[in-house]
């Protein structure tokens, strides 16, 4: 099995990736004029058949969100690109932007026919003000050429596409954050239902795939289709992109088939970690992911192996620590993320994060007690349960498994009192 490959990526590294006559030399929108010849039926098959699941993070079906989608009923839908990728350690998605935006472009046109959608929104972080003006000027070529506009390639198919910077919070990357940012309001998240494909931008019927997502839909159209659907295992079919950073020697963004183990992904692709010190851990899917131990290497990156060890996909971040690294100080530095990223909306995230991190605190200044685990797990099962967004749900995910594979580190960290002090008469601050 190869470990990297170039099969989404292909034409990534064309000469200038803002031509529009060199990405259609190369084959570009070739899939598109296939899909507006096709039956809308023929085209959700090709895509469920793919089993490609959105690259966001929510790994939820591409092909029945396509569907769900094109049952809603309007005058107008809305089709979004979601390129807000403010997930930590987590960098494909610009890369993605940076190599291919006609690709990404033909996606989000391909999803727009396929649903009937008629307004098109590419929501893109505001730290990236470079992509930003790549994809508005690859916009304006489409659309001398008739991609897109009025009667797109001769058919009963309007499209008008705007590129929106985001509001620079973490949360926008949650749907209805998203809408609500680019609508001009505080990013903050809606209560569901109605959801997002029934009522979300300016109330219409919204469509919301992953940069990641809108790239691979055009290589399932195309020549390439067979050598997508063969790589990968039988329940993760495919490739997936990484990104890789950290305590690595070849940090960067690889294309890999699914089915290779963690191990080959650290010490293959990634050349290992610099000087030859030993691997600590591992972080999966960005700053709310999982931690794993030295033991987890030998899993296969798919959907499904990771699921059965307690790990995820996430957003394809994986970030390598090495033997150097305290891992108190490293979730501490997680926590603080967190507590500067909710969005304030609802109490168990916004206050549950804060008591964390002063908890945490305690364990790095080496004056935490027994009882502090008992706070954490009274604090993160009330997040995990009563918060109303996924980041309150999910970023509780480092910290549990730290102590799960690395407790021993965080029992050093208490501190030693007396016999003649008694715990009722120690002042605990939470």
């Amino acid at each position: 099995m190869e470990k990297s490959v170039k099969i989404v990526s292909k034409n990534f590294n064309y000469d200038n990736p803002e031509s529009l006559e060199e990405y259609i030399n190369l084959g570009g929108f070739k899939a598109l004029k296939k899909v507006v010849r096709m039956p809308k039926e023929e085209i959700f098959y090709t895509v469920n058949v793919s089993k490609l699941k959105g690259r966001g993070g929510a790994a939820y079906p591409t092909g029945r969100k396509l569907e769900q989608a094109a049952e809603e009923k309007a005058d107008s839908k809305v089709i979004v690109c979601n390129a807000d990728e403010g997930e930590p350690s987590t960098f494909k998605d610009r890369a993605i932007l940076e190599w291919a935006p006609f690709k990404v472009l033909e996606g989000m046109i391909i999803s727009a026919y396929t649903i009937n959608a008629n307004l098109g929104y590419i929501y893109i972080r505001e730290e990236y003000p470079k992509l930003q003006e790549r994809m508005k000027k690859a916009i304006v070529l489409a659309e001398k050429a008739g991609f897109l506009g009025e009667n797109i390639l001769g058919r009963e198919f309007n499209l008008k596409i705007k590129v929106v910077s985001g509001g620079g919070a973490y949360v926008c990357g949650e749907g209805s954050a998203l809408a609500e940012s680019i609508e001009g309001k505080s990013g903050r998240p809606r209560m569901k239902p109605p959801y997002i494909k029934q009522k979300g931008v300016f109330g219409l019927p919204t469509c919301i795939n992953n940069v990641e997502t809108l790239s691979i839909i055009p290589t399932l159209f195309s020549g390439d289709a067979d050598d997508y659907i063969t790589s990968g295992t039988v329940e993760s079919k495919g490739t997936k992109f990484i990104s890789i950073s950290g305590n690595i020697n070849k940090p960067g963004v690889y294309e890999i088939p699914f089915g290779l183990t963690l191990r080959e992904i650290v010490y293959d692709i990634g050349g290992g970690i610099p000087n030859n010190k030993e691997f600590k851990f591992m972080q999966l899917g960005g700053a709310s992911g999982p931690i794993a131990a030295e033991e987890a290497l030998d899993v296969k990156y798919t959907y499904e192996d990771l699921k059965n060890n307690g790990l995820s996909i996430g957003s394809g971040a994986i970030l390598v620590a090495d033997e150097t690294n305290s891992m108190v100080d490293y979730i501490k530095t997680v926590q603080n993320f967190f507590v500067h990223e909710s969005c304030g909306k609802c109490t168990p995230c916004r206050e549950g994060n804060k008591h964390l991190s002063i908890i945490i605190d305690r364990f790095v200044k080496g004056i935490a007690s027994e009882e502090d685990y008992k706070y954490i797990n009274k604090i993160t099962n009330i997040m995990k349960i009563s918060s109303f967004c996924g980041l309150g749900k999910s970023c509780t995910s480092p910290l549990m498994t730290a102590l799960k594979n690395f407790k021993e580190e965080f029992d050093e960290c208490i501190e030693i009192i007396p016999d003649s002090i008694t715990s009722e008469g120690r002042k605990v601050i939470v």
